[in-house]
C-alpha cells in the first residue's frame, strides 16, 4: 500500500506514462508495461499500478490533461486497475477476519492454525491482511478501502464480508465492537474521500513487532499436540501471540446505531453485511441479533446433509439443526449462503451428488447462494493422520471434475455458486485438489458438452450493454417449509441475467417467529442489479444498473404481495441502501424498512 506516494514529485514521469499510453492504438498489457519501464521511478524503480492510477488522477485534477482527454483517462484507469471482476457484479467486496477464538465443532478436516480463527490458514490472502493488522476490524476495512481506491475500484458501494470461525460463538461485547469498528472505518474513509478533504490524508497507525510465525510448532513443543480450543486458551499462547491482537473496547448498541446512521448518508456505504456461522448455534435470539447488527446475508457451513458422514467427520451438528437454522433465517428475511464440501471422510461421489440434489429438492433447504469446497487434506489435522494411515483416499481429479459438473448442471437458476475452491496455498495441502482454475475447467466441460450451467453467476450480464427492450421478466416459484419463494429476474433471450429480486411469501399469514415487526408481511430478501460498480450518482448509459430495473422489480413485488392478501411489504435493507428504499416508499422501522400496500 503506497500511503505516502506523492505524485507531484514524479510529474514528468507520470505525464510520460499517461500520454504514451493514451497514444496507443489499442491498449495492450505488454505494451503498457514497456511504457512504464521507459519512465522509471527514482531512476531505477518501476511505478506500481496503484501509483500510476493515483498519478493519473493527480494529473487530471491538476489540469495537466486537456478536457477532451479526461474521459480517455478514466477508460485507461479501468484497463490498468487490478482484478476488475471484484466490482463487476455491482458492488465491491471488503473481507475481514475475526480474531482466533474457540469453535463448537471438532471437524477432522479443519485447519489447526492458532494464528487464525478456526478453519482458516494464515497463508491465505485475506488471512495475511488480518494478521498484518492484528485482527483490528478498523485497520482491515480502512486498509482494504485504500487499496481499492489506489487501484481504481469504486468504493461507494461496499459488501462487508466478516469471516472467521463461528460468529455466533463470540461474545456480544466483541461482536458489537467489531461491527462498530467496521462502520467507523467506512465512515472515516468517507470523510477523507469527500471533495473538501485535504489531499493525501492517510491512515496513521503503528504496526507492532512481527508475530511469531512458528507459533503452531512452538506451542506444541511447549504444551503438546493439543486441540485448537485448548491451545488458544493456554498461558503460553497468550504470552506468545494473543497479547499482540487488538483488544476490543466497550461499545454500546447506541454507539453502533450512531455509526450506522452516519453510514446511511455517507460516501462509502455498506450495501450488504455478511456474517459466517454454524447451524447448531442459530436460534431465534441469535437470528434477531444478527439482524440488529445490520446483517443481510448469513453464510452457513453445512458441508453435508448425510448425518452418518457428518458424525464421521465430527461436525457436531445434524441435518435437523441445519433445517431449523434455515427456517429461522428465512423467517427473518436473510439471504442464505450455504457451504458444501464434497469428498469428506466416508463420502463417495454418488453420496455427494445425492446430498446435492437433496439440498435443492427438500423443502427444508434451498439456499440462495452456495460455496462448494472440495475437501483438501491440510497439515496437522486429524484427516491428515487418517490419510497417512491409508484410511482416506481423495477423489481423483477426473472424479472431482465429473462430480462438480453434475452438481453445477443441477443447480437451479435462483442460486448463485460464488466459489468452487478455497484460496488455500498449495504448500499447505498434503493431498486433494490442486487445480486452481477448477471452476473454469468444469464450466468449459459443460459448455463443450452442450450441458446447462443455470446458476446465477454463470448467467450474469456483467458489463454488457443492454436496453430494456432486450429484457423480459421471468418469475420462478418454489416452495420451502415456511414460505413460497418468488425469484423475479430480468433476463435476455439467452437467459443472461441483468437483475433480480427475491420475494418471500409466508405460507400462513401469521405471526413471525423472529420479530412481530414482520407479522403479516411479505418480505423482499434481496434485490440485485448487475453491471460494473459505479459511484453513487454517476450514470452509465446502457448498463443494467441504470435501466431502473430495481424500481420495476419492487413495483412488481408489491403487486404480487397484494394479490396474495398482504397489506405490507418488508425489505431486509442494509444500512447503505436505506436511502434507496426511502425514495421508493419504504419507512424505517425497528429492524426492517416497511411499505404499506395500497
Amino acid at each position: 500500500m503506497n500511503y505516502n506516494f506523492e505524485p507531484e514529485k514524479y510529474k514528468k514521469e507520470l505525464k510520460g506514462i499517461l500520454f504514451d499510453a493514451l497514444n496507443l492504438e489499442k491498449f495492450n498489457k505488454k505494451k503498457f508495461e514497456k511504457i512504464v519501464r521507459n519512465y522509471p521511478k527514482d531512476g531505477n524503480k518501476v511505478f506500481s499500478k496503484d501509483q500510476i492510477i493515483r498519478g493519473i488522477e493527480y494529473l487530471v485534477q491538476s489540469d495537466f490533461v486537456p478536457e477532451y482527454q479526461v474521459v480517455k483517462c478514466e477508460e485507461l484507469i479501468s484497463k490498468i486497475r487490478m482484478k476488475p471482476t471484484r466490482s463487476i457484479s455491482g458492488v465491491t467486496t471488503v473481507t475481514v477476519l475475526t480474531k482466533p477464538f474457540a469453535c463448537p465443532g471438532q471437524c477432522i478436516f479443519c485447519p489447526n492454525d492458532v494464528r487464525m480463527p478456526k478453519s482458516y490458514i494464515a497463508t491465505e490472502p485475506g488471512a495475511q491482511r488480518a494478521l498484518f493488522n492484528r485482527f483490528s476490524p478498523y485497520l482491515q476495512v480502512y486498509g482494504r478501502l485504500q487499496a481499492y481506491k489506489n487501484n481504481g475500484h469504486p468504493i461507494e458501494k461496499i459488501e462487508l464480508l466478516i469471516l472467521g470461525g463461528t460468529w455466533s460463538y463470540y461474545t456480544e461485547k466483541y461482536k458489537l465492537w467489531f461491527i462498530h469498528e467496521c462502520f467507523r472505518a467506512m465512515n472515516d474513509f468517507s470523510l477523507l474521500s469527500a471533495p473538501s478533504a485535504e489531499e493525501d490524508v492517510t491512515l496513521d497507525h503503528t504496526i507492532k513487532e512481527e508475530l511469531n510465525n512458528d507459533i503452531n510448532d512452538t506451542l506444541r513443543q511447549k504444551i503438546g499436540n493439543k486441540p485448537y480450543n485448548q491451545l488458544i486458551v493456554s498461558k503460553e499462547y497468550k504470552e506468545l501471540f494473543a497479547k499482540n491482537i487488538v483488544d476490543e473496547t466497550e461499545v454500546s448498541w447506541e454507539d453502533l446505531f450512531k455509526q450506522q446512521e452516519i453510514n446511511s448518508h455517507g460516501i462509502v456505504r455498506c450495501v450488504g453485511l455478511v456474517l459466517e456461522t454454524r447451524s447448531d448455534v442459530i436460534n431465534e435470539k441469535e437470528t434477531l441479533m444478527m439482524r440488529q447488527l445490520g446483517a443481510t446475508k448469513i453464510q452457513v457451513g453445512i458441508q453435508t446433509l448425510d448425518d452418518k458422514i457428518s458424525k464421521m467427520n465430527k461436525r457436531g451438528e445434524n441435518k435437523d439443526q441445519v433445517a431449523k437454522a434455515f427456517e429461522f433465517l428465512r423467517a427473518a428475511g436473510f439471504k442464505i449462503h450455504a457451504h458444501m464440501m464434497p469428498n469428506l471422510y466416508g463420502a463417495t461421489p454418488e453420496i455427494d451428488l445425492k446430498v446435492y440434489k437433496e439440498l435443492f429438492d427438500s423443502l427444508d433447504f434451498k439456499p440462495d447462494e452456495l460455496k462448494i469446497y472440495p475437501t483438501s487434506i491440510i497439515k496437522h489435522t486429524e484427516l491428515s493422520d487418517r490419510w497417512q494411515e491409508g484410511k482416506f483416499i481423495p477423489y481423483t481429479t477426473e472424479e472431482l471434475i465429473k462430480l462438480l459438473a453434475d452438481m453445477m448442471e443441477q443447480t437451479p437458476e435462483y442460486c448463485r455458486i460464488t466459489r468452487v475452491i478455497r484460496d488455500i496455498p498449495s504448500t499447505e495441502i498434503e493431498s486433494g485438489n490442486l487445480t486452481t482454475n477448477l471452476r473454469e475447467v468444469v464450466e468449459h466441460i459443460l459448455k463443450k458438452d452442450g450441458r446447462a450451467n443455470p446458476n446465477i453467476r454463470a448467467r450474469e450480464i456483467k458489463g454488457k450493454q443492454v436496453s430494456f427492450a432486450d429484457l423480459k421478466l421471468d418469475i420462478i416459484e418454489y416452495e420451502t417449509k415456511n414460505t413460497t419463494e418468488y425469484f423475479l429476474q430480468y433476463i435476455t433471450e439467452q437467459r443472461q441475467i441483468a437483475g433480480f429480486l427475491r420475494l418471500s411469501i409466508p405460507k400462513e399469514n401469521k405471526e413471525n417467529g423472529i420479530t412481530p415487526e414482520l407479522n403479516n408481511a411479505a418480505i423482499i430478501r434481496e434485490i440485485h442489479v448487475y453491471g460494473p460498480s459505479l459511484n453513487l450518482g454517476k450514470d452509465s448509459s446502457g448498463q443494467a444498473q441504470h435501466l431502473g430495473l430495481g424500481t420495476k422489480l419492487i413495483e412488481r413485488a408489491k403487486q404480487m404481495a397484494k394479490e396474495k392478501g398482504f397489506k405490507k411489504l418488508a425489505v431486509i435493507s442494509s444500512i447503505g441502501t436505506r436511502e434507496y428504499y426511502e425514495k421508493r416508499g419504504f419507512e424505517l422501522g425497528e429492524f426492517y424498512q416497511m411499505a404499506e400496500i395500497d
